[in-house]
């Protein structure tokens, strides 16, 4: 007797594992259907409506190309090829919110949300392949954003400048900055099509102490940091003397980069994350004031990511609940919390650049404010 009833007990216990294993097993299976399915659906749906939004932009811009003569190879290799990324990237929480409403809400009709949830898995558990999805896609969107998409912009911009209309300018005036510790220059005027520049003086301050002038009616870029000075003066301070030399040519090294002195819309999405932190290292030390733009953009590369994160959780916690109206219903919310989403980041960015707000504060505002949303959504749906 109890040989048997010790065989039943272990009979009953490989039962168990064998259970135990299944649902083991199971589990991997929803969380790879779940990750092919987001996944999937979000390629689908961003290559779709970039088809949409390239034959729109084409139909605008078809008269510029043959009013240019734009060459074919570079209307598809120089532009639309960088073109497509850009954008793909700039309404990728779009793409992510249709994606999640779109394949849950199917899932939820097909009554998969509740056959998952009666199995016994969380909410919270079925989750995690959601998050998965989103993780790979934020650090998608963050490598894009931070490496790859400058270097294109590169090429589209200078493409739109070339055959669409001109975007950067050969002409400043009134430039002023610090392009040492201690030394300030001004220049009245500066032409990037010959390299020079008029009216140019250099000053030098040792602990608030002027201790030496230089000034020239020309100057002009020979090299990188390399310039030609025509009828300079140079007076050097040491207490009550002065020593003045002048001349009508002088060959100086001076570590200034002309391109520096045109803060043009858009040359910000040209930098890589690396060189951008560096360029606003080296503004604020000069002193430059009007470089919000770029810190708005800097700030935004970090913070844009986390949208995959919140847009996913708002869109599960939607679509997860089995409502009338179904996929009709849950996917016009979707456009409408993600377009708003995409309007305050946009908005938010624009009042950092005039000053209302701080960057760091406006890039973040949506991020912040689209978090609780999701809690709360996340508190509502169905467990």
């Amino acid at each position: 007797m109890k040989i048997i009833i010790s065989i039943l007990n272990r009979i009953n216990k490989l039962k168990c594992d064998i259970f135990q294993m299944g649902l083991k097993n199971h589990f991997k299976r929803i969380d790879v259907y779940i990750i092919r399915k987001f996944l999937g659906t979000f390629f689908y749906c961003m290559m779709l409506i970039m088809s949409i939004i390239v034959v729109f932009d084409f139909n605008e811009k078809l008269d510029k190309f043959v009013q240019n003569d734009a060459p074919n190879k570079a209307i598809i290799f120089d532009y639309y090829l960088n073109f497509i990324p850009y954008f793909g990237v700039k309404f990728s929480p779009l793409f992510i919110f249709i994606s999640v409403i779109y394949f849950t809400s199917k899932m939820a009709s097909n009554t998969e949300i509740i056959a998952m949830l009666a199995s016994g898995i969380s909410f919270k558990r079925l989750l995690r392949p959601y998050m998965i999805s989103a993780a790979f896609l934020a650090l998608l969107t963050f490598g894009l954003n931070s490496f790859w998409i400058p270097k294109a912009n590169k090429t589209r911009l200078a493409f739109e400048n070339q055959y669409v209309k001109k975007i950067s300018t050969d002409f400043v005036r009134n430039v002023q900055m610090e392009i040492e510790p201690g030394v300030i220059m001004y220049i009245d005027r500066y032409n990037s099509a010959n390299q020079t520049g008029y009216n140019f003086f250099m000053e030098k301050y040792d602990d608030q102490k002027l201790i030496s002038r230089l000034t020239a009616k020309i100057i002009q870029q020979d090299s990188a940091y390399h310039w030609k000075l025509t009828d300079y003066l140079i007076r050097d301070f040491d207490g009550y003397y002065e020593k003045i030399n002048m001349g009508s040519s002088l060959d100086t090294m001076i570590q200034m980069d002309p391109q520096e002195f045109f803060i043009i819309k858009g040359w910000s999405e040209q930098l890589t994350t690396p060189e951008l932190k560096a360029y606003l290292d080296r503004q604020e030390k000069r002193g430059v004031a009007n470089i919000k733009e770029y810190n708005v953009e800097y700030a935004r590369r970090f913070s844009f990511p986390f949208s995959a994160f919140i847009l996913t959780l708002i869109g599960v916690s939607l679509a997860s609940r089995k409502v009338r109206g179904g996929m009709g219903l849950h996917l016009g919310l979707g456009l409408a919390i993600s377009f708003t989403y995409i309007l305050l980041d946009t908005i938010s960015g624009s009042f950092a650049q005039g000053g209302v707000l701080t960057p760091m504060l406006a890039v973040w505002a949506p991020n912040v404010i689209y978090t609780l949303i999701g809690i709360g959504l996340y508190r509502k749906a169905p467990k």
